[in-house]
C-alpha cells in the first residue's frame, strides 16, 4: 500500500479547524472501534479508543474515551492531548507540536516534535478481539523521554452520553495495570501497559464539548472519568505500548501486535493481487487504501446455528449489519478484493435469516429480534448471489441455496409482509403501507416517513426483473425447471414499459402510488440500466443515464432528487428532523456513482470517461474518514461530507466499479469483425 496517499505535515496538523475535521478509524472485525481526530479532541459522542461490540457485532460500548499524554524532555513539558470543553475553550493545544500525521497502511501514526525529539503514537485494535493497542516510540532524541498518561473511561451505550452525577466506579490494581468495573454485572475491563508504573485515581473531567454533535442537533457536552495514570521513561529503541481491553489475558508486547496487524494488512494485499493480478497492477493508490478500508465493515456474527456466520457493518459510526447494505456491498467489499469465501459465509449467514421470504433490514443494536422491513434487500440477496457465482463458479452453493430463493420468488408471488405481492395484472410487484420505510430511501423522523414511495418503485421492479432472470439461469445450474421464472420475467419486462415517461425521457420513480405515477427525477432508475439484467432497450438504456449525468451526478455521488423538484434540499444538517427531511431530498449518496459508473460504460464503452466520474470521489480518502469513503455529501457545491465518515457501500461500490473499468473489453464493432474477415 502505497504510505504516502494519507500524509500530511504542519499546515493540516497545526490548523485545528483542518485537523479536527479529519477523523481516524481502526477495527476489529467485530464490529468494535477507535475512532477519533488528527487533532486528537473528541467532537462526536462515537469517539473512543476503545469502542467494544460486546454481542458481536452489536452491544458496542463506550469503555475508553481517550488518553490524555504529556512528555517531559529537556526539562521542558509537552502537551500532546487536546480537548475543546464546554463553553468554547480549547486546552490543552498538542496539536500544535503534531509535526506529521500519516496512514501506515491503515495504523493511524501520530509524530510529535519536543525539541529536537521525535515522538511517534500509533494505535491499532487487535483482529477478533475488544483491544486497542497505544504505542509510543521515540525515534529521535538526545535522552529520554518521560511520558504521563491520564486514561479517561466511561461505559455507556455508544449512541449515548454521560453525565458523571456522583457515579463511583470501582477502579482496581491488576497485572500490569488496572481493572475497571463500571458498576455490578458490568463487563470488567483493563487498562494495561508493558512497563509503566499505573496508579489508580477516580477524577470525573468534566464538560466534553462534542461540536459535530451540537451541529447534528443532539446532546453536544459530556464526562469521562480519569480512571488512572502511566508513567513511563522511553527512549530510542525502549518503547512504551498501553493496552486498552475487555481480555485481562491480552498481550502487552507491542511489536508483536503490532506485526500481526502488518501481516493481517499484507493478506488483505496478496489476495487482491492474487485475484485479479493483471487489475492489480495497474491499480492506484487509493484502490490498495479503499481494500484496507473493506476489510473494516466485514465482522462475525455468531450464532449457536452458525459460529462462523459473517456479515457487514454499513458505517461507522453508528451503523450496525443491515441485510440491504450488506448485499449491495459484496462484490465490491468481498469478490472484488479478492476474498470470495467471506462473501460464502456471508451469503450462508444471511439464509438463516431468511422468513417469509424476506432478508432483514436491520439486526437492532442490543441484539433483539431482526426487523424485515425491507423490500430490496431480498432481491438484492438474488443478485449477491448471482455475482458470487459468476465470479467462482461454486456450483455446489447455489444448489445449497436454490430452495431458500426459491422460497423468496414464490413469496413475492403470494404476497408477505408490508403489502409486498406481485400485482399479476402488469407483472411487477407492489410494496407499501401508511407508516412504514421499505426501500432504501428510508428516513423516518417519528410517525413521518419521508419518501414512503408506496407503490411499484422503479428500482424494485427493475431488481425483481433480474432477480427473476437470475432465477433462471441459477435454476437450470441446480437442474430445476427454469419456465416459470421465464415466464415471469417475461411479463415483468413487459410491464416494465409503463415506467416509461416520454415527456421527460426516462422513467417514473413510481407507479400505482396513492397520487397516481411520481414522476420526481431521482437516481433510482439507474439499476434499470447498471443491473446485469435489462428490461430496457438500448436507447432508453442511453436516455436515463444522459438525464441522471446532467441532473443528478455530483463529484461524489448523484443526488436523491433533482434540484428542479419543489422539495429538494440542498443542504444536510441542523436537528434530526431536518437531517432526516434532507437525507433522500437531494442529499448526493457516495453509493450511487458505482451503478452510474457501470451504467455508463454500458451505454457508452468508454472505460476512461467512466473512471473519470470515480476520481474525484478517489480524493475523498485524504478529506473526511482517513483512508475510507463516507455515507453522504451536500446536494450543493463544493459537496461537503456528511453523515458516516465510513460507508460499506460506497467503498464496495467504488471498488466493484474500478475493477469492472479495469477488466473491460470493448466489444468488438460489426466494422471491425468484416475487417478481420476481409483480412483472412
Amino acid at each position: 500500500m502505497d504510505s504516502s496517499l494519507i500524509d500530511f505535515g504542519r499546515d493540516i496538523c497545526g490548523d485545528l479547524t483542518q485537523a479536527e475535521a479529519r477523523e481516524w478509524l481502526v477495527t476489529n472485525g467485530l464490529g468494535g472501534y477507535a475512532s477519533g481526530t488528527v487533532a486528537g479532541l473528541l467532537t462526536r459522542r462515537y469517539h473512543g479508543l476503545l469502542v467494544a461490540a460486546l454481542k458481536p457485532p452489536v452491544g458496542r460500548t463506550l469503555l475508553v474515551a481517550k488518553l490524555d499524554e504529556a512528555a517531559e524532555y529537556g526539562g521542558r513539558t509537552f502537551d500532546l492531548s487536546a480537548n475543546r470543553w464546554h463553553g468554547g475553550s480549547v486546552t490543552p493545544h498538542g496539536y500544535r507540536h503534531l509535526e506529521r500525521f500519516r496512514l501506515e497502511g491503515a495504523v493511524p501514526v501520530w509524530t510529535y516534535a519536543l525539541a529536537d525529539a521525535l515522538l511517534e503514537k500509533r494505535v491499532w485494535m487487535e483482529q477478533g478481539a475488544n483491544t486497542t493497542y497505544v504505542r509510543y516510540d521515540l525515534v529521535r532524541g538526545a535522552g529520554a523521554a518521560a511520558l504521563r498518561i491520564k486514561m479517561l473511561v466511561n461505559y455507556r451505550d455508544y449512541h449515548g452520553s454521560t453525565r458523571s452525577n456522583g457515579w463511583r466506579m470501582r477502579v482496581e490494581p491488576a497485572d500490569r495495570g488496572l481493572t475497571v468495573t463500571a458498576y455490578d454485572g458490568a463487563v470488567p475491563f483493563h487498562l494495561l501497559s508493558d512497563r509503566g508504573e499505573s496508579d489508580a485515581a477516580h477524577d470525573w473531567h468534566v464538560g466534553f464539548d462534542l461540536a459535530v454533535e451540537r451541529a447534528r442537533g443532539l446532546d453536544d457536552r459530556e464526562d469521562h472519568l480519569q480512571a488512572g495514570t502511566i508513567r513511563a521513561a522511553i527512549g530510542e529503541g525502549t518503547p512504551l505500548t498501553v493496552v486498552l481491553t475487555t481480555d485481562p489475558g491480552a498481550s502487552s508486547d507491542g511489536t508483536r501486535a503490532l506485526e500481526r496487524r502488518k501481516r493481517h494488512e499484507r493478506t488483505l494485499a496478496a489476495a487482491f493481487a492474487k485475484a485479479g493480478s493483471a487489475a492489480a497492477k495497474q491499480a492506484p493508490p487509493w484502490v490498495g487504501q479503499a481494500i484496507l478500508a473493506a476489510d473494516q465493515f466485514i465482522v462475525d456474527r455468531p450464532s449457536p446455528e452458525d459460529p462462523e456466520g459473517r456479515s457487514v457493518i454499513a458505517g461507522y459510526h453508528w451503523f450496525g449489519d443491515w441485510g440491504r447494505d450488506t448485499m449491495i456491498a459484496l462484490p465490491g467489499i468481498t469478490l472484488a478484493t479478492g476474498r470470495p469465501a467471506i462473501a460464502r459465509q456471508i451469503l450462508q449467514t444471511f439464509a438463516r435469516f431468511v422468513d417469509r421470504g424476506m432478508l432483514p433490514n436491520r439486526f437492532p443494536d442490543a441484539g433483539e429480534t431482526p426487523e424485515y422491513n425491507t423490500v430490496d434487500a431480498t432481491l438484492w440477496y438474488v443478485e449477491a448471489v448471482r455475482a458470487y457465482h459468476a465470479a467462482t463458479r461454486d456450483e455446489k452453493l447455489v444448489r445449497e441455496l436454490f430452495p431458500v430463493l426459491a422460497e423468496i420468488v414464490d413469496w413475492h408471488r403470494r404476497g408477505t409482509r408490508y403489502g409486498i405481492r406481485l400485482d399479476h395484472a402488469d407483472g411487477l410487484l407492489r410494496a407499501g403501507e401508511e407508516g412504514v420505510q421499505l426501500t432504501w430511501m428510508d428516513a423516518k423522523v417519528g410517525s413521518w416517513v419521508v419518501t414512503p414511495r408506496i407503490g411499484k418503485p422503479v428500482e424494485i421492479n427493475a431488481l425483481w426483473y433480474n432477480a427473476l432472470r437470475t432465477m433462471a439461469a441459477l435454476a437450470r445450474l441446480a437442474k430445476k425447471p427454469a419456465g416459470e421464472y421465464e415466464d415471469l420475467a417475461a411479463r415483468a419486462a413487459t410491464g416494465f414499459a409503463r415506467y416509461w415517461n416520454e415527456s421527460r425521457g426516462c422513467c417514473y420513480d413510481v407507479l400505482d402510488g396513492p397520487d397516481g405515477d411520481d414522476p420526481a427525477l431521482r437516481p433510482n432508475q439507474i439499476f434499470a440500466v447498471a443491473l446485469p439484467e435489462s428490461p430496457l432497450g438500448p436507447s432508453q438504456q442511453k436516455a436515463i443515464v444522459d438525464v441522471c449525468a446532467r441532473a443528478l451526478v455530483t463529484s461524489h455521488g448523484l443526488r436523491s432528487l433533482a434540484p428542479d423538484h419543489p422539495r429538494y434540499v440542498g443542504h444536510y444538517g441542523g436537528s434530526q428532523h431536518s437531517r432526516d427531511g434532507a437525507y433522500h431530498q437531494g442529499t448526493v449518496w457516495g453509493w450511487l456513482l458505482g451503478p452510474f459508473v457501470t451504467a455508463h460504460l454500458k451505454v457508452y464503452r468508454d472505460p476512461a470517461g467512466a473512471r473519470s466520474f470515480l476520481e474525484p470521489m478517489a480524493r475523498q480518502v485524504r478529506a473526511h474518514g482517513l483512508g475510507t469513503m463516507g455515507e453522504i455529501f451536500d446536494g450543493e457545491p463544493p459537496f461537503a461530507p456528511r453523515g458516516c465518515i465510513a460507508q460499506a457501500w460506497t467503498v464496495a461500490e467504488m471498488l466493484r466499479a474500478w475493477a469492472q473499468i479495469a477488466t473491460f473489453k470493448k466489444p468488438a464493432t460489426p466494422t471491425s469483425t468484416a475487417a478481420r474477415k476481409r483480412r483472412r
